[in-house]
């Protein structure tokens, strides 16, 4: 270890001494693997999904930091907190002489996907617990830096890609020789000494092996993470405010805050008006602006900078007579290199294409923030708005968007590492809108959507979930009650929300699994009033509450319910298997209209309890507020 600085700091009034060590990364993984670094039994457990996995391996491959860990030393009579292994790791029941404060998630991706078999256990961005392999595609990873996100591969643990329900395979990597014959590196490899360098001796390409042993590996091998490290005399009073300042509160300076500080030192603007431009006050007002839309209003400095971004990485890619242009980004690194005349070249026009947005998604019939589907889908549309100009407007060019942004939504695809995607959807978006024999966006073509989903899309949590919900409303649903659509003003003055059908009660008394009643089959939008008319009691009972209350003939009431695609003849026969077949086809159709394509059906009956059984539950990740890399 480096030779560290004594140095203190005070944390609301505690002291705390630590150290500055820069471990490389081969010694935090001895150390994981051993058993010398584990977890205090307070931490969260593992969650990180597929794609920011893949992500962080990219960062150590391009040699860039991702920030620092903290640890406790162990050892001190005052501070015993009971320890558990990193995840994925089996050291026994060694003692730790380090725990890990902050860092957990990055950490355990890196132990599990560069030691041992190379297995992570993850998660995919719907939530679907998965065993995934990663790989370097050595050809790419050559060409460059720019390269390296692309060439970082994700495989299913067994190193075989299937598709047609598991029927072909369509890439094998299960042994070390078909590995090489595709000269795909298994990272696992990275830092395994002699067993990587004879997997690289092996390959026949040994001009390829040459260079990515030099490009690649060996610049990995000196990969160092930072570390700030508690002396083993720190109270349990410091490391608990410690700990809360990092997962909560310790967040370093941001891009906006950084751009701030940028901007307000540009001469020319000062030159020019004879004061500092103040980014903060600029956002200020553009942020007045769009709360007076609500779906408008949980719109951050961040998303605004990074439409910004999008805008002059175009401009640039498009003007740039290259061979190799640069690229359309929204990175981090790339919004740090935004010029104060950049962010006033694009602003005003940016301004008119989020509230142009807010207007389109009222087409769509998304009205509320919170039932927004992905608000990250709003920085390229608003991007797109910009390049496309008044053609947007165009009734196939709205079209167009419009499809490509449900196959975002139905698809699942801006969960997260979302700054790829905003590149190539506003790099393709624009073309294929206004061109009728385009190639279609990545974003269109990716998009799947499996009849199976339906019965895991439980909460608002899901953008699936939400995204349903607005095509029912636009399906023309009326509330059974009042008898009235669900538009703009209605939506609001009826308080409405998505509601059971079949009541929740009612299913549970009669023995229905969670997993059958309690998915968007079985979910409606409905008012606040007419819902608890509803209650908990069978439909034959509730509807004659709900002819009582709307003044309706049984016949109207069966008219307006029928605005939902619920079947009426289940509904009134308390039949809730046909009720849930009939509604299951009704949301696949409105699927397959919004993508353009069709839903994936599986062969035979649907488990529902099954299924649910490989997602995880949804909750809120209050893993995004960490600092973690």
């Amino acid at each position: 270890m480096l030779a560290s600085l004594a140095k203190t700091t005070s944390v609301e009034r505690i002291t705390v001494g630590f150290e500055t060590p820069q471990p490389p990364l081969s010694e935090y993984l001895e150390w994981t693997t051993s058993g010398h670094l584990q977890l205090p039994d307070f931490q969260r457990e593992y969650k990180w999904e597929d794609d920011r996995i893949r992500a962080l391996l990219a960062t150590v491959l391009r040699g860039h930091p991702m920030g620092a860990v903290m640890i406790l030393e162990t050892g001190s009579e005052q501070v015993r907190f009971k320890p558990r292994p990193i995840t994925g790791t089996d050291p026994g029941k060694k003692d730790p002489g380090l725990l890990l404060l902050d860092g957990q998630q990055r950490l355990t991706s890196l132990t599990q996907a560069l030691s041992g078999d190379g297995v992570v256990h993850t998660k995919d961005e719907k939530g679907k617990l998965i065993d995934r392999r990663y790989y370097v595609d050595m050809r790419l990873a050559v060409q460059g830096d720019d390269f390296i996100d692309e060439a970082v591969k994700s495989m299913p643990g067994d190193g075989i890609r299937r598709e047609n329900f598991d029927r072909d395979i369509v890439l094998d990597l299960s042994t070390p020789e078909k590995e090489q014959a595709h000269e795909w590196f298994p990272v696992r490899l990275l830092y395994a000494g002699w067993d990587g360098t004879a997997w690289i001796t092996g390959l026949a390409d040994k001009e390829l092996a040459e260079q990515f042993m030099n490009r690649i590996l060996k610049p990995s091998a000196n990969y160092q993470i930072p570390a700030i490290q508690l002396k083993k005399d720190t109270s349990k009073s410091a490391v608990a405010t410690v700990f809360e300042k990092v997962n909560t509160g310790g967040v370093p300076l941001n891009v906006f805050e950084l751009l701030t500080a940028t901007f307000a030192g540009d001469a020319e603007y000062f030159h020019e008006h004879q004061d500092d431009f103040r980014l903060n006050e600029s956002w200020l007002s553009i942020h007045e602006q769009f709360k007076k839309e609500p779906v408008l209003s949980t719109v951050k400095s961040t998303d605004f900078l990074q439409a910004v971004t999008l805008l002059t990485t175009h401009k640039r890619n498009r003007e740039s007579t290259a061979e190799r242009p640069p690229a359309v980004s929204a990175k981090r690194e790339d919004i740090l290199k935004l010029q104060l005349s950049d962010y006033l070249e694009w602003k005003d026009d940016l301004v008119n294409a989020f509230q142009w947005a807010a207007v389109f998604f009222a087409d769509q019939h998304i009205f509320d923030a919170r039932f927004v589907p992905y608000a990250t889908q709003l920085v390229p549309l608003a991007v797109i708005r910009v390049l496309l100009g008044e053609k947007a407007d165009q009734h196939s060019v709205r079209e167009r968007i419009r499809q490509w942004y449900w196959c975002g939504i139905l698809g699942e695809l801006y969960g997260s590492t979302t700054e790829t995607r905003f590149a190539r959807d506003v790099e393709q978006v624009p073309d294929w809108a206004t061109n009728p024999t385009g190639v279609s966006p990545t974003t269109v073509t990716e998009a799947v959507f499996q009849e199976t989903r339906l019965f895991t899309l439980k909460t608002r949590l899901s953008a699936a979930y939400k995204g349903l919900y607005a095509l029912l409303i636009g399906r023309g649903a009326q509330d059974w009650i009042k008898g009235v659509a669900f538009g703009k003003a209605q939506y609001a003055s009826l308080r409405a929300d998505i509601h059971h059908i079949f009541p929740e009660k009612w299913s549970k008394d009669h023995g229905i699994p969670r997993e059958r009643y309690d998915s968007i089959i079985n979910k409606t939008p409905l008012a606040a009033e007419t819902n608890r008319s509803i209650g908990g009691v069978a439909p034959t009972t509730y509807l004659r509450k709900v002819e009582e209350k709307s003044g309706y003939s049984a016949a109207k009431v069966d008219e307006v319910i029928a605005t939902h695609g619920i079947s009426i003849e289940a509904l009134r026969g308390d039949d809730f298997d046909t009720h849930i077949e009939s509604r299951k086809e009704f949301l696949i159709g409105l699927i397959e209209e919004a993508m353009g394509k069709r839903v994936v059906r599986v062969p035979g009956e649907i488990d529902a309890v099954a299924l649910n059984a490989e997602y995880v539950d949804d909750e809120i990740d209050e893993e995004s507020t960490v600092v973690e890399s």
